[in-house]
Parts: structure tokens; sequence; C-alpha cells
């Protein structure tokens, strides 16, 4: 087995990116507090064709050398917006028919491994919300959101890097994606 060179993986140029189909999901950053992990969520956004990247409150916003260091560039192809809170953006992302649900330990919350794509998980159009890297999502927001996703955790420690967090999530959104852009294909 041979590892392909970067020529052969047929990367798409930011331009061709940004005029590429995405997938309708948009990920809300809630007071996330380090650039590096902004800059990972924006890489993580861009491997997988996320709509858009939505930073509010004290989440730092491009340009940002820190942000740059990890998204190496993904922060100049992966549309942005910044809200003052992400109330603010949910409230928003609410009035233009998005379902939101925050990654979140949560009662009532649903295991990320039990979601499917149906119409009462994703809309036609989604929003997870990822939250501060030691508070987690606000309460004021949870409160908000249409529910909560929970990443199953077996170890000692419950809780995960927001940047894992949301690419685990991230991740089980695009499966489903790219199965129901198979299933239509088939049709």
């Amino acid at each position: 087995m041979r590892k392909y060179r970067t020529i052969e993986m047929k990367r798409l140029s930011a331009e061709e990116f940004r005029a590429a189909e995405k997938q309708p999901l948009v990920v809300v950053l809630d007071d996330v507090r380090s650039l590096y992990n902004v800059g990972s969520l924006f890489r993580t956004a861009d491997s997988f064709r996320v709509g858009k990247l939505i930073l509010c409150g004290i989440t730092a916003t491009p340009p940002h050398a820190e942000i740059h260091k990890t998204a190496l560039g993904a922060e100049e192809s992966v549309e942005w917006e910044y809200f003052p809170s992400a109330v603010e953006a949910v409230a928003t992302l609410k009035s233009q028919g998005y379902r939101v649900l925050a990654v979140e330990q949560a009662e009532g919350s649903k295991m990320l491994h039990t979601l499917t794509a149906s119409p009462d998980t994703f809309a036609p159009r989604c929003a997870i919300v990822l939250g501060n890297e030691v508070k987690g999502v606000n309460q004021a927001v949870v409160d908000q959101c249409d529910g909560c996703i929970e990443i199953p955790q077996l170890g000692t420690k419950h809780s995960l890097n927001v940047s894992v967090a949301g690419a685990l999530v991230i991740w089980e959104f695009t499966k489903q994606w790219l199965m129901r852009n198979e299933e239509n294909q088939k049709k």
C-alpha cells in the first residue's frame, strides 16, 4: 500500500471550496477561549464541508496568527459569522428554520451513536452548539436548543477537548449526510 502524495489528493482550492455544495450544518462556538481550538474547528469544518461556523462571545475571530496556526488557511475557505452571544445566534438560526442541538451532557440528551437521519433529528438544516472548554455550553443556550447530543464516554474522564468533541459530532453528521446523498443518487 502506497500513501498518496499531496498532488494526488485532488484538493479543492479555496475558490472551488466556496462554490462546492456544503452540508446543511452550522457549528456554533459558544465562548470557546482557545484560539487553537477555534483554528482546529475551522480546519475540521473545511474537511467536512460544514456550511458555516458561528463564533460567539469571547470566541476569537480571524485574522489571528494562533487561529491560522491550526486552521492552516481554512479560516479563508470556511464561511463564518460573529455574534455577541450564542443566545442571539441560536435565536437567529431558529428563526431561519434550523434545528439547534447543543453538544452537552444533560438530562434527556440523545447519545451520538443513536442518532439517525430522520426529520426529527436532522431537520433540513441543523446547527450544533459547542461550548467553552471549562463550563461547556451556557445553560441559557441549552435552554434555547431543541435538544442535546451527548458523546458516550467510558473512562474516568467525562470531558473531551472541544475541538475533539466537535470533530466527532461533525463526522457523525457528515456520515449521515453522505449516506443520504448516496441514497438519493440511487433513486
